[in-house]
Formats: C-alpha cells, structure tokens, sequence
C-alpha cells in the first residue's frame, strides 16, 4: 500500500510557498519563508538512491523530464504571452512589487534574448507571473552538481561509504555557501550568482544523510514525531522570532547561511512529523492533501497567475485603478488586511481546479501526453472540438436570432392590429 505521508509533507511546503507570496502577516511570513523552498530540496536528498551513481543517464534524464522541460514549457508560454497582459492590466508599467520595480512590454529581440536564456541558462522567465521558476533551476543544476558530486567521492577509499560521501559534499556546499557570501562571490554563468544552487547541494546531501540516518537503531527514539515536531517546531520559532532569513539569491552575511542551514533541516523534520499524524485524518480530507501534494508542481507553476483573480477582486472593493492587478505579487495596497487569506486559496485551488479539469479531459477523449505526437493529437482534436463548439455557438446564435426576430415580427403585427382596431374603433 502505498505511503502518503510524502504527498502530504508536500502539500504543506506548497501551502507555505502560496502563503509567503500572499504577503500574509509578518511573523508568519517569516515561518514560511524559512522553511517552504528549503523542504524541497532536503526531501530531494531523501529520496536520493545510491544506484544513481550507477544509473546516472536516467537520473539526468529524469530530472531533465520533470525540472527543465516544465521550467522550458510554462516559461515560453507565459514569453508568448507577456505583451499581450498589459492591455488586460495583468501586467502593468506603473504599478509593480514593494520595491517598487515594474515590467514592461518586451521588444522583438528581448523576446529573442530571453528565449536563449530559457534555452540554455534556464533563466529569463518572467520576474512577475513565473518568479518562482528559479526552483527548477537551482534543484535541476543541484541534483547534477551532487550526482557528480557523489561519482567523484566514491571514487576515494578513505571515502568508502554513501554516508561519508554524503557528509563531504554537505560540509563542501556549506563552506562554499559561506565564502560565496563572505566574498561576494558568483558562479559566472549561472544566473543569480549561484547561492541559491549551493544551498541546495547542501540540502541534498542533508535529505540523503537524513534517510541513513532512519536505518541507525539506537536513533529511534529522536526520530520519534513529537521530538520532530517540538524539536523543529522550536528551532523555527527562534529563527522566526530573532534570525528571519529565505533562500534569496543572495545571502546577507555569514549567520545567514548558517540560519538557513537550520531552517530547512529543521523545516524537514517538522513538517515530515505533522504529515504523519496528518495522514491519519479521514480518508476523504486526506485524499484532498494527497492530491495537493502530488500535483504540488502546477501549484509552484501558476499560483502568482491565480493572484490575479483576487487582485481584481479587491481593486473592485477598495475602488482602485484597475491597472493595480498588475502589481507583484499582490495589490501592493492595504497589505495588512485578510486578503492574504483570499489569496492563499485561490492560490492552491485554481492551479488545482485547472489540472482536475485537464485530467477529466484527457480521460474523457483519451489524450495522452507521453510524446511530441501525443501533444500533436491533442492540438489537433481540441482544434476540432472548438471548431465544433464554434459551430454550435453559431447555430445557437443564428437560432436565437430567429427567435428574436420572430418575436420582433409578432410585435410589430400585434402593434398593427392594436392600431388597426383603435382607429376602426374610433370610425364606428
């Protein structure tokens, strides 16, 4: 039988991302940040098999599969795309994010330009709609790093075991991760500068000890859910309350670093333990949290586009400009109030709602999406399903229209005959 408990840890770091992004209160903020990108990593790492540094052709092309060919799809979708929201005011010139930062339509060659860095740096994706594409980046470029990583160490006697190798490349990436912030240093070529990167090196290499770490009997008892929970759940109160930091492009100083190291892995442990006795509530609430986790990535995708449909709704409350919906990644007015709420929902359910009806479809005409011809397919049967329904809505309107002139006639002749009778009433 399958194990949920994953599926559910997912559920909860997803949730955490949309609630950073709502701009909900300070403090909680501050929690989520912490920990919501760091989990992804360290769970990575946890699921990290020792066979991929035999079978490294298939992990590649697996992370390949499900990191740079969605980041490549949704990126070039929302390029395709960009000019044409700023008429619509989803995106706007004036009103940008809290820094004050704006976007503008792009030009033919910064279209062309920003094509090439999706291509070949997996960056150029747009700052406002898809600002969380860097996650795919950072986690592709961090699983390779520490795939190599991994051959080259076992390939040293002093190193013969996983654990070992693990342990040096997580001392490696966060003693890197610190020069990199002590010195200002970047890794030329890869977009951000590369901290982000590192960090998930070490994250990885974290999960992986973490795994090892479970088969070790005489560590049971700290693995037990409560000493996770209150262990964890401590560690992130103090970080939140006195040493908030997030897995931004670049770290502040050198505490910093040494923070987030903490929070992700206290991160990890806590929500992996609340998913454990979350896993035990009916079966109907946790089917619904299972299926928010496995379909956790469409959340990651579209939620900052999902924002836009509260956005309208409060500028029509708070009667601003509609202009305003294009601010990132929230109205940047009256942050302070309960929409952060709004936002967060539909910041999980309509990604959601949009995959539920996709899954129905391809059900319902028996798409399948394995393979370029696979897609072909399903291009060229929704193009005849909508020329269908234009169809319909043609007739349908050509029917309505014969209707209403037929009304239209019955009037015109009831008018007749009322004047007809008055007059001849009138003569009599």
């Amino acid at each position: 039988m399958r194990d949920t408990t994953f599926s559910i840890f997912k559920a909860l770091a997803i949730f955490l991302v949309v609630v950073a992004h709502a701009v909900a209160p300070t403090y909680l903020a501050r929690f989520a940040y912490l920990i919501n990108v760091p989990v992804f990593f360290v769970l990575s790492g946890y699921f990290f098999r020792v066979s991929n540094v035999e079978q490294k052709t298939d992990f590649l092309l697996r992370r390949t599969r499900r990191l740079y060919l969605p980041f490549l799809k949704w990126s070039v979708f929302f390029l395709l795309i960009h000019n044409l929201l700023f008429p619509l005011g989803l995106l706007s010139e004036q009103y940008g994010n809290a820094a004050g930062g704006v976007t503008h339509p792009y030009t033919a060659h910064e279209m062309a330009q920003n094509l090439w860095s999706m291509v070949f740096n997996m960056s150029g994706y747009d700052p406002f709609l898809a600002g969380s594409f860097w996650f795919f980046r950072a986690l592709w470029v961090s699983s390779v790093a520490f795939l190599i990583l991994f051959f080259l160490l076992s390939k040293l006697r002093w190193l013969a075991t996983p654990t070992r190798q693990a342990g040096v490349i997580a001392s490696l990436a966060l003693l890197l991760g610190v020069w990199h912030t002590q010195d200002g240093l970047c890794i030329t070529g890869l977009a951000q500068g590369g901290y982000r990167e590192l960090m998930g090196v070490f994250f990885l290499a974290v999960g992986f000890l973490l795994r090892r770490l479970e088969e070790v009997p005489a560590a049971k008892p700290y693995l037990h859910p409560v000493v996770g929970i209150l262990g964890g759940g401590t560690i992130l109160t103090l970080l939140t309350l006195f040493y908030p930091v997030s897995m931004s492009p670049r770290a502040t100083n050198v505490g910093s670093v040494v923070a987030l190291s903490l929070s992700g892995t206290a991160g990890f442990f806590l929500l992996r333990n609340v998913a454990v006795y979350l896993n035990r509530l009916p079966a109907q609430v946790q089917r619904v949290l299972v299926y928010v986790g496995d379909n956790s990535i469409y959340i990651f995708g579209f939620h900052l586009l999902a924002f836009k449909l509260v956005s309208a709704l409060k500028v029509g409350v708070y009667a601003l400009p509609w202009s305003m919906v294009g601010g990132h990644p929230v109205v940047q007015t009256a942050t302070d109030d309960a929409f952060w709420m709004l936002y967060a929902i539909v910041g999980v359910a309509l990604p959601l709602l949009w995959v539920w009806g996709w899954q129905r479809l391809c059900v319902r005409y028996r798409f399948k999406t394995e393979t370029p011809a696979d897609w072909l397919r399903i291009a060229v049967r929704l193009t005849i399903l909508a020329f269908r329904g234009l169809q319909w809505f043609g007739l349908a309107v050509c029917a309505g229209v014969c209707r209403l002139g037929r009304m239209i006639w019955g009037w015109v002749l009831w008018v007749v005959d009322t004047t007809k009778d008055a007059i001849y009433g009138e003569d009599d």
